[in-house]
């Protein structure tokens, strides 16, 4: 181990880095709202450019745009410069980053994006660069020292960029009452999309895989459809309307009892106050019911009492819906 001071180093970038992102709140005014406003009138795509570590916080940038309800996708200065500026039409919106505002391969593109009438909105730490006096409006990311002691490497003006372009992309979320769900549509491979968009009738079990029999059905028998399905239940039905419910847990009790297995009818043992659900409702909601009513499984019923399906905890957790 050497002697050197990590901890009030880090303490002294992150302090730096902090003042940094608290300063933009000082600049906010109607520079951030014509942005905004020209963002969301957009009726093509966000494009997004920058070089070097300006790049990278461009994709962010894109892809936090992206998920949050406002198309967009970034766009490699020196790429376009080779043929990928067609992917810019008029009808889009370009935000160009640099810190200097001068940039040379975001600054040989500029004429090409006004030529094409597409606005731009330049985010620059220098108002008066030439990407700034090119663009609609400028968002000043400039910051009184870099993190870096060598004032070289981009650090605070970096994570100022970053804070403006979360700032850009919440006020659009806000503005347009985008909702939990919505996000959950751009994450369908993610936890929250699963949570927000499986419905009951995408998971349960359906036609002949539902367990059931008849009110006249011996126990013995009722048993055999209980393991056959595999889902430690089976519903009592008549005429396809869900009477009854039997599980593993009324079983045990009726084991307690002594009950014959071989004489009596799976009609004397149900429950006839089986908790069921619709087949329209998230399968989140599921969940809850049967975490509340302390369940492994539920039947799921029309508007008539129908049985249509059934699922249980094992079906919710494969489904990564726990």
């Amino acid at each position: 181990m050497t002697d050197f001071d990590f901890i009030a180093s880090a303490r002294r970038t992150l302090s730096i880095e902090a003042e940094a992102v608290n300063q933009l709140n000082e600049r906010l005014g109607e520079d951030f709202t014509t942005a905004c406003d020209l963002l969301i009138k957009c009726t093509g795509r966000v494009v997004v450019t920058g070089m070097g570590k300006s790049g990278h916080i461009g994709k962010k940038m894109a892809a936090t745009l992206a998920s949050t309800g406002t198309p967009s996708f970034f766009v490699h200065p020196g790429e376009a410069s080779h043929g990928d500026l067609g992917m810019i039409t008029p009808n889009d919106v370009v935000i160009a980053i640099s810190n200097s505002g001068n940039t040379s391969e975001v600054v040989t593109i500029l004429p090409l994006i006004k030529r094409m009438k597409a606005p731009m909105i330049s985010i620059t730490g220098n108002p008066s660069s030439t990407m700034a006096k090119a663009a609609v409006v400028n968002l000043d990311i400039s910051v009184k020292e870099e993190a870096c002691p060598l004032g070289l490497a981009p650090t605070a003006s970096t994570t100022a960029t970053l804070a403006m372009g979360d700032a850009l992309a919440v006020a659009l979320l806000e503005a347009k009452g985008f909702t939990a769900e919505d996000f959950a549509f751009s994450h369908p491979g993610g936890a929250l999309g699963r949570r927000l968009l499986l419905k009951v009738e995408d998971l349960m079990h359906k036609g002949n895989d539902i367990p059931k029999v008849s009110p006249d059905t011996l126990i013995r028998d009722a048993l055999l459809e209980v393991t056959r399905k595999k889902l430690g239940m089976t519903a009592i039905v008549e005429e396809d309307k869900l009477v009854g419910v039997f599980t593993d847990g009324d079983l045990r009790r009726i084991l307690d009892n002594e009950t014959d297995l071989h004489v009596s009818k799976i009609k004397d043992v149900m429950t006839t106050t089986g908790v069921t659900c619709g087949p329209k409702i998230l399968a989140a909601e599921a969940l809850n019911i049967m975490e509340t009513k302390s369940i492994n499984g539920l039947f799921v019923t029309d508007e008539n009492k129908r049985v249509v399906g059934a699922l249980n905890m094992h079906d919710l957790l494969k489904a990564g819906i726990m």
